[in-house]
């Protein structure tokens, strides 16, 4: 399992580095992010601690959907039995969804990387279904938020560099306990969402050019 949490480095066909999607979003604030962790310190938790055992069973159940889709058994060795029984848990929702949505896979877990752009990603699932090509991310957490839909319209952009004409983009989030429950949000058009990861790309690239300059 620490492999599949490894960092990615994507470079460019002259093997130059450009940054991941993630990266280049991080340029972004997340006001949610800091009321969450502020709302856990009123409580008396420790976010660091919260977040990590939370992020634990939410890698592990992305992992087992993972394995799923590309008909692999999953290695748990360096999982408690309670972690893999919350992750199975977790899954259970993606499973029921998957009933009315057969999927065929196209690719899973594919690192890109755009050559007009200069970025890269690892798209989660791009899949037939029902005589659609869809785009799916898998989430993991108690909500869907807005620089989730930036993070789509890059990878939607790397598949049809890629070749893959993407009919619909979609979210799935996967709650990690029984109160986050499950949740879905598609996406035919993401035009503006991709100016936005445009624009975060530019100062990206600005900021890393005035700290070579500097």
């Amino acid at each position: 399992m620490s492999n599949y949490q490894a960092h990615i480095r994507y470079k460019n066909k002259d093997g130059i580095l450009v940054p991941g999607v993630t990266t280049v979003l991080s340029v972004l604030n997340k006001p949610a992010l800091v009321k969450w962790a502020n709302n856990l310190g009123l409580q008396g938790i420790d976010s660091t601690k919260y977040r990590d055992a939370m992020a634990d069973i939410g890698t592990l159940a992305h992992y087992v959907i993972m394995c799923h889709l590309k008909n692999q058994t999953p290695v748990l060795d360096d999982y408690s039995p309670e972690q893999i029984d919350k992750a199975e848990n977790c899954s259970l929702s993606f499973y029921e969804w998957e009933k009315n949505h057969p999927l065929e896979p196209v690719l899973i877990e594919e690192p890109l990387v755009s050559e007009e752009f200069q970025f890269g990603g690892t798209v989660d699932c791009c899949a037939k279904c029902n005589g659609d090509l869809l785009l799916v991310d898998f989430k993991t957490g108690k909500g869907i938020y807005s620089e989730m839909f930036y993070q789509l319209a890059a990878y939607r952009q790397l598949l049809v560099e890629h070749g893959h004409d993407v009919g619909s983009a979609r979210i799935l989030r996967i709650g990690r306990s029984e109160d986050e429950g499950f949740e879905e949000q598609v996406r035919t058009n993401l035009d503006n969402e991709w100016a936005i990861f445009e624009h975060c790309l530019q100062i990206y690239q600005l900021q890393k050019k005035l700290k070579k300059e500097g």
